[in-house]
């Protein structure tokens, strides 16, 4: 959470906790079993070599290119952190349930623009939230006791068909699409599900139903252009590859990514 540290693979220890369990990471992350198994391989090719974090960074781009998105050149170099933080993992992550204007102030924080929120949520093409997440938009949206108004009815019904009546949704840890059109392709339909009121969380639907939010100019251009939004995304993540980078001799090469060295 200091950067692209790997920090977030750090196992909880009896000292220590890590940033698995924070409220925005719990039961959402997966795969670390992927990174273990590339992690041990290398170590045995080449040990002391290749970080966590650069593990990460690669991946992260492979699996893009894997569901059809776009590539882009991935700097090498990172260190390892040595600690992991809880609480920094709570309060800077974006949440879900967090306002427009909240989540482009998390980013400016780290350097990232406008612009990026909007590239960035496209990531929301593919993967899956809990209907925890989601049940207060169905049921009770700002206390109100009715749906949000932003979501699409015929969605709602989806959802709620989904996730179930709500003593059931608000603590359902089933996993609901993103993308309701295509969950398992990285494309540009998550940007046009927005436009027409399908944005899984409020967080997506904000980014268009924001009054004078920069960020409704770029659901359009993507929603409209999957080439541009590809360009941006690669863009921005190499730029999110540049927060805070551990760089030698700070940090280490951990021999397991779960743990750090003795």
């Amino acid at each position: 959470m200091q950067g692209c540290d790997a920090s977030v693979l750090l196992d909880d220890t009896a000292t220590s906790k890590g940033e698995k369990n924070a409220a925005p990471n719990r039961n959402s992350l997966d795969g670390f079993q992927v990174v273990d198994a590339i992690k041990s391989r290398l170590e045995d090719a080449c040990p002391g070599v290749v970080s966590c974090a650069d593990i990460l960074a690669i991946v992260a781009r492979d699996a893009v290119v894997q569901v059809q998105g776009p590539s882009w050149d991935v700097k090498l170099g990172r260190r390892d952190s040595l600690r992991a933080n809880t609480s920094a993992a709570n309060t800077m992550l974006p949440g879900a349930f967090e306002s427009l204007a909240t989540i482009i102030t998390k980013f400016a924080a780290v350097g990232l623009s406008e612009d990026d929120v909007a590239s960035l949520s496209g990531a929301h093409t593919i993967g899956r939230a809990r209907c925890s997440f989601v049940a207060p938009r169905l049921y009770n949206f700002n206390g109100t006791g009715l749906p949000d108004p932003t979501l699409s009815t015929s969605y709602s019904d989806l959802l709620r068909a989904f996730c179930g009546p709500p003593s059931t949704a608000l603590t359902s840890e089933a996993p609901a699409n993103l993308d309701v059109t295509t969950p398992d392709v990285f494309d540009n339909k998550y940007f046009k599900n927005l436009k027409f009121s399908k944005g899984l969380l409020a967080s997506d639907q904000e980014l268009l139903s924001t009054p004078g939010a920069a960020t409704i100019r770029l659901v359009n251009a993507f929603a409209s252009n999957q080439k541009a939004f590809f360009a941006a995304f690669a863009r921005s993540m190499v730029k999110m590859g540049d927060i805070s980078p551990l760089l030698a001799p700070n940090g280490q090469i951990r021999r397991n990514c779960r743990f750090v060295n003795a």
